[in-house]
């Protein structure tokens, strides 16, 4: 067998593992490994290289932006910073028809700001804002859906970890892709916020009878106290990497400093609550790192193959065009997302894609935003739904099953399919604050 054909089977046995159930990474490096066997005839070869492949992932210095980040995400969810970002959105959106949809959605945005983890969001929101929304009138349908969708806006409003990920395996600048991120991200909590306010007026049976008035006040100063340190870490980092200051791995650091320094001085944070956060921020990241090695191994074996130079080659010769490459690939994310996780569909096809989009000299920046966008349609679809999931953990409500969450978060997904649509006619929204693009 040619290198190709070998490695078009070790795509075909790793699509059969993880089907079976096997963890995504696992089954990337044994496919990785046999494959690279296969083709050198050695398997004491194979582990060389692979053994390489998975060091040069993990000495990157721009690696540490992820450990950095995740603690600042999981030291602000554990102070209490969610609570203050959906007291003051909900003061902002009081009189707004829907107005306490659509506080959820911009405490969303404003929570992402700080943590760029859509699980977190989920987790956050479903404690703090389904019960309010359910008192105040609102249909638990609704309810959960408004939180499913607007929980996916940490995967787009930076810092995000997925955009990291996709950063470290396209091996694009991070602070570029952040900058990107902005506008979709924006884009896609204004669309969220337009729709539940449409939804208000035009579908109340689905919405239910809201009575935002009833929805607790606070004073200025009482706003200002609960809204002037999450404004100062967002300013901090966003602020501190846009003005040059800092690097995204020093940002990262310079947060999650800010984080710890503000929850433990305003009382928030004590030291067996920063244990519990230190060790969640150890799990997450072993498990990214061990997902960045996985793709890297599977990144070499596909080289060595040739296969992602086969497939350029044949997209050239199907004539599929800049469209028709772009439409087949969102399609196919969002298909992998009803069964796959978010990361995990990006560490199987943007290595796959690289050489496919890199000659038709695609910007990769606004390709990563394209990815992730389509990915985050995945956190909302059936059976997998990843958001869906970790609602249905977090609620202490057995009335609302997996079915109804899904339902009300159907017309997030739809909102999130006009917005990738949008991206991709007019890609400004994702390059247009970027610097010489």
């Amino acid at each position: 067998m040619t290198p190709f054909d070998i490695g078009l089977l070790s795509l075909a046995a790793m699509g059969l593992a993880v089907m079976a159930g096997m963890f995504v990474p696992i089954a990337l490096m044994v496919c990785s490994f046999v494959g690279v066997w296969a083709m050198k005839g050695s398997p004491v070869l194979a582990s060389k290289l692979l053994g390489l492949a998975a060091n040069d992932a993990i000495s990157s210095y721009f690696f540490g932006v992820v450990p950095l980040f995740v603690l600042m995400g999981f030291v602000v969810s554990e102070a209490g910073f969610g609570r203050d970002a959906f007291d003051v959105a909900n003061a902002m959106f009081r009189r707004l028809k829907g107005g306490l949809g659509v506080g959820t959605v911009g405490a969303n945005a404003i929570f992402a700001a700080i943590t760029g983890i859509s699980i977190a969001s989920a987790a956050v929101f479903t404690k703090i804002a389904v019960p309010q929304m359910i008192r105040h009138g609102y249909a638990p349908r609704f309810a959960v859906g408004v939180v499913a969708g607007s929980s996916v806006l940490g995967m787009m409003i930076p810092p995000s970890l997925l955009l990291i990920l996709f950063g470290i395996l396209a091996e694009q600048s991070i602070g570029d892709l952040f900058l990107a991120g902005i506008g979709p991200g924006l884009l896609l909590a204004l669309f969220f916020s337009l729709g539940i306010v449409i939804m208000a007026v035009l579908t109340p049976r689905f919405v239910g009878e809201p009575n935002d008035e009833a929805a607790e006040r606070y004073s200025g100063p009482e706003l200002a106290a609960k809204g002037l340190p999450i404004a100062g870490l967002i300013v901090l980092v966003l602020g501190g990497i846009y003005a040059g200051i800092f690097t995204p791995v020093e940002a990262g650091a310079m947060g999650a400093i800010g984080a710890l320094f503000l929850g433990f001085a305003m009382g928030r944070l004590t030291l067996k609550s920063l244990w519990t956060v230190l060790l969640e921020t150890g799990l997450v990241t072993a498990t990214v790192c061990f997902l960045i090695i996985a793709a890297q191994m599977y990144s070499r074996m596909l080289a060595l193959s040739g296969v992602p130079a086969g497939l350029g080659t044949l997209a050239t010769d199907a004539q599929l065009g800049f469209w028709g490459l772009m439409i087949l690939y969102c399609a196919i994310v969002i298909l992998l997302g009803m069964i796959l996780d978010s990361s995990s569909i990006m560490l199987i096809l943007v290595p796959l894609m690289l050489p496919v989009v890199i000659p038709m000299q695609i910007d990769l920046v606004w390709f990563g935003i394209v990815t992730v966008l389509a990915v985050e349609i995945g956190l909302l679809t059936p059976p997998f739904g990843i958001s869906v999931y970790v609602i249905k953990a977090t609620l202490d409500d057995p009335s609302i099953t997996l079915g109804d969450i899904f339902r009300g978060a159907a017309p997030f997904a739809l909102i999130m399919l006009v917005v990738l649509a949008l991206v991709l006619a007019f890609p400004v929204i994702a390059t247009g604050l970027i610097p010489g693009r």
